[in-house]
């Protein structure tokens, strides 16, 4: 009598299946931390940024928005702001929007790769698991039918527990396969949620500078009695 239960059948299996087998139990675990890693790495994100988001709508110049304290990709962007507003100094108006908005795309474009690093492998096994797997069930198959030959039967019990692990190969191709294209899937959606605010937050940077900027200019264009006035 044969053991066709997993482990049995994986026992009992060729090397080649047994090492397919093994690979595609790793791609699952891989899915699986991937998951767990981007998930908590995106909701941490997520709310830094609405944190600093929140702030910055509620500010008024770009001291208030230092109050704020933010974190991550929006404390970067308002840092690039400072500094260029320090190397400018009392450069135009138009070109300091100007190469804060370049800084800040490039903040925008880097805080985005570096959020959807690692999801590429969950595309990987998604696409390849299972046609690794569709291999492991030809191998399999392929020694069934030798091992029937040397029988010579045809008995359907002598038949079939070598080709039942065969196909134990593909079964383990899908369960790699399925939740790894769902789940990159659904941190597709969340990636482009997080792109959505990165851009939201630069807009209220850019909102606050060109505020200050169009202050600075005001008073330097008043007359000197009403500018100390104002002072």
């Amino acid at each position: 009598p044969h053991d066709l239960s997993p482990w049995g059948m994986f026992m009992a299996a060729d090397w080649v299946v047994k090492a397919v087998m093994i690979g595609l139990a790793f791609a699952s675990v891989v899915t699986w931390t991937v998951w767990l890693a981007k998930t908590v790495e995106l909701a941490v994100a997520k709310r830094r940024l609405r944190r600093a988001l929140k702030g910055y709508l509620a500010s008024a110049t770009l001291d208030e928005a230092r109050r704020v304290d933010p974190r991550g990709p929006a404390g970067a962007m308002l840092a690039t702001t400072d500094l260029e507003l320090k190397r400018s100094g009392p450069l135009p108006a138009d070109g300091i929007k100007e190469r804060v908005s370049i800084s800040l795309s490039r903040i925008e474009v880097a805080a985005g790769r570096a959020i959807t690093r690692g999801t590429g492998l969950l595309a990987t096994i998604g696409a390849t698991a299972p046609f690794v797997g569709l291999f492991g069930t030809v191998w399999g198959i392929m020694n069934a039918f030798i091992g029937i030959s040397k029988a010579q039967t045809t008995n359907l019990a002598v038949v079939a527990p070598g080709i039942a692990e065969a196909l134990l190969a593909t079964a383990i191709g899908l369960v790699a396969a399925i939740p790894a294209v769902v789940i990159y899937n659904h941190f597709s959606r969340q990636v482009s949620g997080y792109r959505v605010l990165m851009g939201d937050a630069s807009a209220e940077v850019l909102r606050l500078l060109s505020r200050d900027l169009d202050r600075r200019d005001a008073g330097r264009a008043a007359p000197p009695r009403v500018r100390a006035a104002a002072e």
